[in-house]
């Protein structure tokens, strides 16, 4: 599904206010699953801010990282945040086509990227092209169906104060995402040795400002439709939303989240997927 105008994606340390603090540990879970040796040329696609990058970076000694994202303002947030001595580069540049050439990294991973690209098995042949044969190519999207607890929470409050809004909830624009989906794109481009898992984790919020606020920041498609709402508009989902959390007596708001994860080898001898499939 092609992106959506509430789809912003412009400003990279709003985001991390949003979202960034959970793809981070999904990211660390997900690494953990790779379990990759040092020394290895990596591609990260849809790289956002660098987080995975940095990751990768921080855990495995690669011999390369080359972060890819279309957003500009992603890209120089990354560069900017990145210690220099850890050097990995990052790029604009489209899934779809990526500009990279055939077979020159040894793993290519993308995270919480797919499900939001308007051909994902185009951008899966992409991220197979780029690894040579035996190479590693995965990726972790959100569970937006039934894993996203905040993110149900925040829909479920916006489609009771404006009925127009439900149609916007990411569990309904991007269904079926789950292990099926995936291992199916995975297959279809030809890799072999296919396997996905969940990836559960705490979302822990020290209380309801902290979960409200970043939905302020006008980045990412709930937060996008937000700044779309007049005061008295925003102010009924804020409260239809407090209402909705199970608040703990301390304060807190205890959620969980759940990524899918996928992964598969180029087999040896195949021949670099065509873009047009």
């Amino acid at each position: 599904m092609a992106e959506q105008r509430f789809d912003v994606w412009s400003s990279g340390a709003a985001y991390e206010r949003y979202m960034g603090r959970w793809s981070r540990t999904v990211a660390r879970d997900f690494l953990t699953w790779l379990d990759r040796p040092a020394g290895l040329r990596w591609l990260d696609v849809g790289c956002g801010t660098g987080a995975l990058s940095a990751l990768v970076t921080e855990r495995y000694g690669p011999r390369r990282v080359l972060g890819c994202d279309r957003s500009e303002a992603f890209v120089t947030t990354a560069a900017r945040t990145t210690a220099p001595a850890e050097a990995p580069r990052f790029v604009v540049g489209d899934a779809l086509a990526l500009p990279v050439h055939d077979g020159v990294f040894d793993v290519a991973i993308s995270g919480l990227t797919l499900n939001f690209l308007p051909e994902p098995a185009a951008a899966v042949r992409e991220l197979t092209r780029a690894v040579h044969p035996g190479g590693l190519v995965a990726a972790y999207v959100w569970d937006y169906g039934d894993g996203m607890g905040f993110l149900h929470a925040f829909w479920t409050a916006a489609a009771a104060t404006d009925p127009a809004a439900a149609a916007l909830d990411e569990a309904r624009r991007f269904p079926g995402w789950g292990p099926e989906t995936l291992h199916s794109l995975w297959t279809d481009a030809g890799l072999t040795d296919v396997s996905t898992i969940p990836v559960d984790i705490p979302t822990v919020f020290a209380d309801f400002t902290d979960l409200w606020s970043p939905f302020l920041t006008g980045q990412g498609p709930a937060p996008g439709y937000v700044t779309t709402l007049t005061p008295a508009a925003r102010d009924r989902l804020r409260d239809a939303l407090h209402a909705l959390l199970p608040i703990a007596p301390d304060g807190s708001v205890p959620l969980m989240a759940r990524a899918w994860a996928v992964r598969g080898v180029r087999p040896r001898g195949n021949h670099p997927p065509s873009r047009s499939g």
